[in-house]
């Protein structure tokens, strides 16, 4: 509802129909489960992007089937589902490369899709107690067991979006057995690449932030930190642990929205401090991967250059050390199947590591507030109907 204001509002029942006005007989209608607010809803309700006022929030979404289109021929009513945030058509060249994130077919201003957020398509968020999805075959992952499923609901709606997303963000980077791995940012996708390094094998993931609080919830469920409030370097402090001032693989899960190092620098906005940061800090030849999100306009920046996304980063040097990057949308679909039976096999308890806080729909808004606070905790909203 503008800068800093979020509300809970009454909304039309979700029809079978896309943003344009065609039916979707490809498409369910689901009764929201759970709902998670994310540090990119965030973005948008700081006034860092061009939102509009009236935006119905919401892509990590998890529900059971109420309604399927004619043209469904894989899930039922009854059925429980994880949508993964991107909106994808299943049937475009990008989709069929698993590159879900930039579907062609779903967005007409640019390449990909997503529920409830700006410039991806005008399709309705999740943060309700009904939502339309579409091209339900393709896009919904099934629980194979209802009652299992809901026994693990903290953990299974994170696979939404901000588990998918940490792992992308370490697989990208290369992480596997035996890796050291700095994650910067300790909000919920760092905290959730850092548990995906820690699945992948890593023998170290170290987590750096400049919020104390969150570090204390990072040590507690067993990674190494770093303070960047503090005056030593982020090198300095990495040699403290490792005995050496770099990493094999680095993780950007803090975006543009970035603030400098040391005790002044903490409180001033940099947009490019961490990427030149994990130059500093990751191997030659390393890989860094960026699953933080980094925007084309931003009404709120420090100055022009940002405000057009034009950031000040040190490619001499990522080309001096022959890095790799990789950045963009997560392909939630490449990944979310295989985590989910990390999760039903307990292999994988991401709800403790992001530490699942959960609320009820009319509460958002104090959700939104205690996050943009910076508390160490993912906020999971469930519907007044569930």
């Amino acid at each position: 509802m503008g800068e800093g204001r979020v509300e809970v509002q009454r909304i039309n029942f979700p029809e079978l129909a896309e943003p344009n006005g065609r039916i979707a007989e490809h498409g369910v209608i689901l009764r929201v489960v759970s709902t998670n607010i994310c540090g990119s809803d965030q973005h948008m309700v700081r006034g860092r992007t061009t939102a509009p006022v009236g935006l119905v929030l919401g892509h990590e979404i998890t529900g059971e089937v109420i309604e399927a289109g004619r043209d469904v021929l894989t899930l039922e009513e009854g059925d429980l589902v994880s949508v993964p945030f991107n909106v994808a058509c299943g049937r475009c060249p990008m989709c069929k490369a698993q590159n879900t994130g930039v579907c062609l077919s779903v967005n007409p201003a640019r390449a990909g899709g997503a529920y409830g957020y700006v410039d991806m398509g005008g399709w309705i968020g999740g943060q309700a107690e009904y939502v339309m999805i579409p091209y339900a075959d393709f896009n919904l992952l099934k629980f194979p067991d209802r009652d299992q499923a809901l026994a693990k609901i903290r953990d299974l709606t994170c696979l939404s979006d901000i588990l998918p997303t940490g792992y992308h963000g370490a697989v990208t980077a290369g992480v596997g057995p035996g890796a050291t791995v700095y994650v910067a940012g300790a909000g919920p996708v760092g905290m959730a690449a850092a548990a995906a390094s820690r699945l992948l094998g890593a023998a170290v993931t170290i987590v750096g932030d400049v919020n104390a609080a969150r570090l204390a919830h990072a040590r507690q469920v067993g990674f190494e930190t770093v303070n960047l409030s503090n005056d030593a370097s982020l090198g300095e402090q990495i040699v403290a642990i490792l005995g050496e001032p770099e990493v094999d693989c680095a993780i950007d899960c803090v975006g543009f929205e970035a603030r400098g190092h040391g005790h002044a620098g903490a409180q001033a906005e940099a947009p490019a401090t961490v990427l030149n940061a994990l130059m500093e800090v990751t191997r030659v030849a390393g890989r860094i991967g960026i699953p933080g999100l980094y925007v084309t306009d931003d009404p709120g920046a420090v100055d022009d250059a940002a405000r057009r996304g034009s950031l000040s980063v040190r490619l001499g040097l990522g080309w001096a050390k022959s890095h790799s990057f990789f950045t963009g949308q997560t392909p939630v679909m490449k990944y979310n199947r295989n985590l989910m039976q990390a999760i039903l096999w307990d292999r994988l308890k991401i709800a403790d590591v992001v530490n699942v806080q959960v609320i009820s729909l009319d509460k958002a808004p104090e959700g939104y507030a205690l996050f943009d606070s910076g508390v160490p905790q993912k906020f999971v909203i469930v519907s007044m109907s569930t």
